[in-house]
């Protein structure tokens, strides 16, 4: 039995969909990774039980949730994004949320976000930054469910698929997957207009797709950990979840419409291997902006990635690209020659 509703929420669900494909699904996925990280935190003395934790970034309410597991204070500098919705939970689970003011594209959100941070600190100095973005802390979650994949699916032919984000879920998951199958590859999901793998020169005309990519660099993403990158759109994206919802009755976001076309082309087109895609959450703050609009999405047979071979060549709606394990130059870019 749970002692909290956060190890609930946190535990995802494996759901086979055909012989070769499989959906992980979570309700809220960073709450696993939020869990972990407060509470060895508290183990090595380095935050004190009542003290606060600060953060920024879109695992603002696993943040909150495991704060209130744990008995911490919460302060979130929040982006104007944040819906009505989550902003009565938040209050009512005792977070201090600010947010910034309204800006004029996502680099300069995620800056104003970063820089009021730094303000909290100076006058806080005893807050805890959680640095979801930079801390390979956040890793440490995704150890309990590299296990509960490797016992139910043999993860010697087995290919992950997800967005990138912070790198934590997918990097993580494959970290520790490695440890016993080497063999196991990565394919990572990204919006066009991330820095972190060299879109940012690709600019998605209706939206950037939240939690999967970003316009500043994040200091825990491991590249070398990627085998192929995928960069979806907001239109394919929609058609994936659509389909997702249409053909397995599953309920998801965004991001798991990405990541979801991204495992079947990579099912269809790789010999023997099962792939498992990652759902991170489910689609209710999705039903205006896409489910409502069910309708418009393309049927996904008639969808296929292009080819790059360089960043430089990656275009719009969907693009792919071999990434073999390369390092990044400078942030978001990387050499692929090896």
């Amino acid at each position: 039995m749970d002692e909290h509703i956060a190890d609930s929420i946190g535990r995802p669900d494996l759901i086979r969909l055909d012989d070769s494909l499989v959906c992980l699904r979570f309700e809220t996925m960073k709450v696993v990774s939020a869990l972990s990280a407060v509470r060895t935190l508290l183990d090595k003395d380095i935050i004190k039980p009542g003290g606060t934790l600060l953060d920024s970034s879109s695992g603002i309410y696993a943040l909150a949730l495991a704060c209130h597991r744990y008995g911490m204070r919460c302060h979130i500098v929040g982006s104007t994004t944040i819906d009505d919705t989550l902003r009565a939970q938040l209050a009512v689970l005792g977070a201090h949320l600010e947010q910034v003011p309204p800006s004029s594209n996502l680099k300069l959100d995620q800056k104003r976000r970063v820089e009021r941070i730094q303000e909290i600190l100076r006058q806080h100095p005893d807050y805890h930054w959680m640095r979801q973005y930079h801390d390979d802390i956040h890793y440490l979650g995704y150890q309990v469910i590299a296990e509960q994949i490797r016992k139910e699916i043999d993860t010697d032919q087995l290919t992950i698929v997800g967005g990138v984000g912070s790198g934590a879920s997918t990097g993580a998951l494959t970290r520790y997957l490695r440890e016993h199958s080497p063999g196991v590859e990565l394919v990572g999901v990204q919006p066009f207009g991330s820095i972190t793998f060299g879109s940012e020169q690709v600019s998605d005309p209706d939206i950037i797709i939240a939690g999967i990519g970003s316009s500043i660099p994040f200091a825990n993403v491991n590249h070398a950990l990627y085998d192929t990158i995928h960069w979806i759109a907001f239109d394919v994206a929609l058609a994936g979840s659509i389909d997702l919802l249409r053909r397995h009755a599953i309920f998801a976001g965004l991001s798991t419409g990405a990541a979801y076309l991204t495992a079947r082309w990579e099912r269809n087109h790789t010999q023997q291997r099962t792939v498992v895609f990652i759902a991170a959450d489910t689609g209710h703050r999705y039903v205006d902006s896409v489910f409502a609009r069910h309708h418009q999405a393309a049927p996904i047979e008639e969808l296929a990635p292009h080819r790059a071979t360089t960043p430089s060549d990656i275009a719009l709606p969907w693009s792919r690209m071999n990434w073999n394990h390369a390092q990044p130059l400078t942030a978001g870019r990387s050499d692929l020659s090896t």
